[in-house]
């Protein structure tokens, strides 16, 4: 297949790399806004029983930039919440993108169907991709 036949599906890219040790420290923040400005109470869940808390919540937060710099062009607003992008598990273990009834009617209208996504770490930075697929 050629790239332009496969490029009619992409509607946007976003890629973003984080470091570890700056999630870590905006964590350690003592009012705690970081964690609840930015993740959903379930990524926060499941942070909590992760063996590196700040990686995973690292992952999770390049997925969210990386899913804004692909799809937020779309929209009228040209913005969203971070909070509305939630990075869940399959049962493989692979990245999936959840977003809430109304930011999913926004992207549909858009032409989103889906989001492909990827998570990568090593050492201390954690990078992401995301495609916004029609």
């Amino acid at each position: 297949m050629c790239a332009e036949t496969e490029r009619g599906n992409v509607l946007g890219v976003g890629i973003d790399m984080v470091s570890v040790p700056e999630i870590r420290r905006l964590i350690g923040l003592a009012d705690g806004t970081f964690l609840t400005r930015v993740f959903s109470e379930e990524e926060r869940g499941t942070a909590k029983g992760e063996p590196d808390p700040a990686a995973f919540l690292a992952g999770r937060f390049a997925v969210k930039e990386a899913v804004f710099k692909a799809a937020a062009h779309l929209l009228p607003e040209k913005s969203f919440d971070l909070r509305e992008v939630e990075t869940l598990r399959e049962a493989d273990g692979s990245p999936r993108v959840r977003v809430p009834e109304a930011l999913g009617k926004k992207l549909r209208d858009a032409g989103v169907r889906a989001f492909l996504v990827s998570i990568s770490g090593e050492g201390e930075l954690v990078i992401a991709i995301a495609e916004a697929v029609r």
